[in-house]
């Protein structure tokens, strides 16, 4: 993430059109998992997640051409870039093993604690300051995953834990990504990233050919499901795009916010699409993860704004 000496401040016409832009990507983000779960009927998560990465270098091919950002891809740094792509790609094959099994809104409410994981992995790796109040609120925050995990668990046992497994994935991803941010063009990066993915997802479908795994053995779509995976990809390139140019024109703690509004659109559409809706404890639950989320993205910026201004540490614990 990059400091506010980094760039200049955004005027209030550049934070409107980052908050829009960011609510417009929050709103196309569930379709992304709506197609994926479509698909999944009768294609292995593994596929689907190697057609999103096609797709997706595909969109994102012609910008990279038009920026010259090739010439900003480092590689010597090319292991993080295959690290990042490996960990991207479990991430995306649990969330989208788990959409064959849980509700959309569920799936997502549960993967909602990646900014919780985040603020822990960050403290601990990158040594930022957390104080006790934010590492409370990732506390409250994990008990409300629980109420959305414990019936899910006693439905489709332990495949409601890999919301958790992909949300610590994406985690780590996006450490990698702050570290290598600073010396890297962010479309160059996603680029190879969809590369790096592709190509694991490519090597994981080969290894899976004839096991019978839904997971790993490869099939040939039918149209409709070409249709449904392509979806995907179309959907995961413009909520990139319009998130890219989102934290161009605002500060990232701004924006924050706005991600959690995916789980009320995410529950919209699966609602619309599927008729699934949470029960009231889940809805506890759901609620209890935007909070705190809401909590430590306030306490972020609370913080941050006293720094800025001179006032030390002590006199704000985070």
């Amino acid at each position: 993430m990059n400091s506010t000496s980094a760039r200049p401040l955004s005027s209030a016409s550049d934070v409107t059109m980052g908050l829009v832009l960011m609510f417009i990507s929050v709103m196309f983000s569930p379709l992304i998992d709506i197609f994926a779960k479509l698909a999944i009927v009768t294609v292995p998560s593994a596929e689907i997640t190697a057609g999103r990465f096609a797709v997706q270098a595909i969109c994102m091919l012609p910008i990279v051409i038009w920026r010259r950002s090739f010439a900003d891809f480092s590689w010597r740094q090319n292991l993080f870039h295959a690290i990042r792509g490996a960990i991207i790609t479990v991430s995306m094959i649990s969330f989208v093993t788990t959409l064959k099994y849980m509700a959309v809104a569920d799936a997502i409410a549960i993967f909602f604690i990646e900014p919780i994981i985040l603020t822990i992995l960050g403290g601990i790796f990158l040594k930022e300051t957390i104080g006790w109040r934010r590492y409370s609120a990732c506390g409250v925050g994990f008990f409300g995953a629980m109420l959305i995990i414990q019936p899910s668990f006693e439905e489709v046992g332990y495949i409601a834990l890999l919301p958790v497994v992909s949300a610590l994935c994406i985690a780590i991803f996006v450490l990698m990504t702050r570290v290598l941010s600073h010396r890297e063009d962010p479309w160059a990066m996603q680029f190879q990233m969809s590369i790096w993915g592709l190509l694991f997802c490519a090597i994981l479908l080969f290894l899976g050919q004839g096991t019978g795994s839904d997971i790993f053995d490869p099939v040939m779509p039918d149209g409709r499901a070409w249709f449904y995976v392509a979806g995907v990809g179309a959907m995961a390139a413009i909520s990139g795009i319009l998130g890219v140019y989102a934290y161009r024109a605002a500060p990232a703690s701004t924006l924050a916010p706005l991600q959690y509004f995916e789980i009320v659109s995410a529950t919209i559409f699966a609602w619309l699409v599927f008729g699934d809706f949470p029960d009231a404890v889940k809805w506890l639950g759901i609620m209890i993860i935007m909070a705190s989320g809401f909590y430590i993205v306030w306490r972020e910026r609370r913080f941050a704004s006293k720094l800025v201004s001179g006032t030390s540490e002590a006199t704000l614990a985070p």
